[in-house]
């Protein structure tokens, strides 16, 4: 029998992966930036044709603004938080499903234990 298992990917930091990361984080603020700017440009576009109602307009388009000033303030947060880890620190990337095949007679404290791939810079280095 085969069952699911999830397994955590992480990523061991290095130079070339801390500014990857940087960069991708500042891109994902400018686009967020963008969004913010076209949602308030679309706002002030339709409150001018007064063809909706502006009260309930408006509490969307302020909805959808600080939805994205939320994510925002969390990639700040992330780029202040990278900043601060040294080389070598090891970023949960991600989790995986792996198949594991079960057996009678497996022993199923090994099969459930928590397992782990290492990945530095594109490459897996090792699995626990």
């Amino acid at each position: 029998m085969k069952i699911l298992q999830s397994i955590t990917v992480n990523q061991v930091l290095t130079e070339n992966s801390k500014n990857q990361l940087l960069e991708k984080y500042h891109n994902q603020h400018a686009q967020l930036q963008k969004e913010i700017d076209q949602l308030k440009f679309e706002m002030k576009k339709i409150e001018k044709t007064k063809k909706v109602p502006p009260v309930s307009l408006k509490i969307h388009f302020e909805k959808e603004i600080s939805n994205r000033m939320e994510k925002i303030k969390l990639l700040e947060y992330k780029v202040e938080q990278l900043d601060i880890l040294p080389v070598g620190s090891e970023l949960k990337e991600r989790e995986v499903e792996a198949l594991v095949e079960v057996e009678v007679g497996s022993d199923w404290e090994e099969l459930t234990r928590a397992k782990a791939i290492i990945v530095t810079d594109g490459k897996v280095t090792e699995i626990r």
